[in-house]
């Protein structure tokens, strides 16, 4: 499978890097959550080229990551914003840089810490269930095939077909969810 289908497969991880995975749009996201809104102010910042950081913010308006509002008039100029959707990203970048603060910080420490206001103190993220309240760890969670991917074992089953390993999974059933897209598209018409 090619870089540019990577969104077709029937995986949330996969889905998202199509958004955000390459390597400049995490650190502009990461910048417009410390207040960055401008062009000029990306670049500066980033030391990314001009060209790249266009292709990058338009990528992400149109996935609806963010947003172009108007902050001049003569001539027209944009200020880059986040969406809910964006906003949404805010979890996974603390969650990745408390893994490079854990891993990679060559024993000087963390260059960023966040104070959480509510508390008054010093906070790392972590990722806790949503039931119960516990610290999740993998040894203690499990995957299990969504409804999207049990509709599509059932289908391999009843057809007496083969059920990939689950690491192939999210590939294999590319074909399914677009034949089923299709004729979810068709009954609405």
């Amino acid at each position: 499978m090619k870089w540019e289908n990577i969104d077709s497969q029937v995986c949330s991880v996969a889905r998202a890097l199509s958004i955000v995975g390459e390597r400049w749009t995490l650190l502009i996201i990461r910048d417009a959550f410390k207040g960055t809104r401008r062009f000029d102010e990306f670049c500066r910042n980033l030391g990314v080229t001009r060209h790249r950081l266009a292709e990058r913010l338009n990528g992400l308006v149109e996935a609806g990551v963010m947003t172009r509002v108007p902050y001049c008039d003569r001539p027209v100029r944009y200020e880059y914003r986040l969406t809910r959707m964006g906003l949404g990203l805010y979890p996974v970048l603390m969650t990745l840089g408390n893994w490079g603060d854990t891993w990679l910080d060559k024993g000087q420490g963390p260059p960023t810490e966040y104070w959480h206001a509510g508390c008054g103190k010093l906070s790392k993220p972590q990722i806790s269930c949503s039931e119960c309240g516990e610290s999740l760890r993998p040894e203690e969670v499990s995957a299990r095939p969504g409804p999207i991917m049990q509709a599509y074992i059932q289908s391999l089953l009843e057809a007496g077909a083969t059920v990939p390993p689950e690491a192939a999974l999210p590939a294999a059933a590319v074909e399914f969810t677009l034949l089923r897209d299709n004729e979810q598209s068709e009954t609405k018409s």
